[in-house]
């Protein structure tokens, strides 16, 4: 039995407060609805500018609670009102903060909004927890932080440049998350998301990532695009692994784990060439008869790195970090969703298994 396994055997044994900030979003969601599963009472702070009401109808429906009054309540709310976030934090054992304003290509073009998301928002929870005297901050860092860096793969201890405004401001919130922990002791984890995919990652607007994208224009028979020659990569994440971390870092009792920082990733590298062929393998048999789709090319992205893949070592060590999806199991099941969600076609309409299908670990 994983540490995970041991942990979720617990949880549902043992109920907990947790603070979702940006529980209506793609990550928050799926938080939400796998700590419903496991028993806990979830308090969730959002202020609807990325997330949907859909995400926490969806959330407390899959984790099997419509109808009923899961111990779940929602405050709508900016993590740029300190009063907001102090509210949100009273009474709470763990603080999962995934609020941000999200996307490289948003913060080039508007990097004071991005800034005051990210920075303001995040300085205010850190206070509001701290103040709350809550057991754990876990916050959602992100791989941009590695900057231009060559290395490869991308260790913990060893950054480059930032390339773009929502890659500082995700380096300042591991600076202040440091500074609180030397003055004052208190206690966080910080975890670098590289490329995080699954179910309700939103597929529409300008700065949709490039998996909801791809499935969404392929769903509709729209053209897909790459940017560069194909050849770029990326280490892609399945969601349930991004949750199992946030749990683990939650709850960990090993002192040396804390006041650390984390990749979160499988520890491998996809082309988006590659990318592409897998997900035209899942979504044909889904859609039926139709022509495959071929990629165009563009110019390559500002601030985008060529390449980037985690090592996983610190958090298997430190954290008993065992992904339980491989990207093809992950990208399966995030086809199934996708086409079952954005099709009215009955013919095509799909559900998901009740329970995932772990990939290879």
């Amino acid at each position: 039995m994983t540490k995970y396994e041991e942990l979720q055997k617990y949880l549902e044994q043992n109920r907990y407060t947790w603070l979702i900030t940006g529980v209506a979003g793609f990550i928050g969601s799926n938080l939400l609805e796998t700590l419903l599963r496991l028993n806990q009472k979830v308090v969730g702070l959002d202020n609807f500018e990325t997330g949907y009401q859909r995400n926490l109808t969806a959330a407390i429906r899959d984790a099997g609670m419509e109808g009923a009054s899961p111990p779940f309540v929602f405050i709508e709310g900016d993590v740029q009102d300190i009063n907001v976030c102090r509210e949100a934090c009273e009474g709470v054992d763990f603080v999962l903060h995934q609020a941000a304003l999200g996307s490289v290509p948003r913060s080039i073009e508007d990097p004071i909004r991005t800034n005051d998301t990210n920075i303001n928002g995040f300085l205010n929870m850190l206070v509001s927890a701290r103040d709350a005297n809550v057991k754990r901050f876990v916050y959602a860092a992100s791989s941009s932080t590695y900057g231009d860096h060559p290395d490869l793969p991308k260790v913990e201890d060893k950054i480059g440049n930032p390339l773009s405004p929502y890659a500082v401001t995700k380096l300042v919130n591991e600076l202040y998350a440091t500074v609180f922990a030397r003055a004052y002791g208190f206690k966080t984890i910080g975890l670098r998301y590289f490329n995080v995919f699954g179910k309700r990652q939103d597929p529409s607007g300008a700065y949709a990532a490039v998996i909801p994208k791809w499935a969404g224009r392929i769903i509709r028979q729209e053209p897909v695009h790459i940017f560069g020659d194909g050849e770029t990569s990326r280490d892609f994440c399945f969601v349930d692994n991004a949750v199992q971390m946030n749990l683990l870092a939650a709850t960990t009792d090993n002192p040396e784990a804390l006041d650390q920082i984390y990749n979160v990733a499988l520890g491998d590298r996809t082309t988006l060439n590659e990318l592409f062929s897998i997900m035209q393998q899942h979504l044909s048999p889904l859609l039926g008869d139709r022509s495959p789709i071929q990629p165009e090319c563009q110019d390559f992205r500002r601030g985008d790195v060529r390449h980037s893949q985690a090592d996983i070592s610190k958090a298997r060590h430190l954290l008993n970090y065992v992904p339980m999806y491989r990207i093809e199991a992950g990208l399966e099941l995030t086809m199934r969703w996708y086409v079952a969600e954005y099709t009215s076609d009955s013919h095509i309409q799909i559900g998901l298994p009740e329970e995932p299908l772990p990939g290879e670990s």
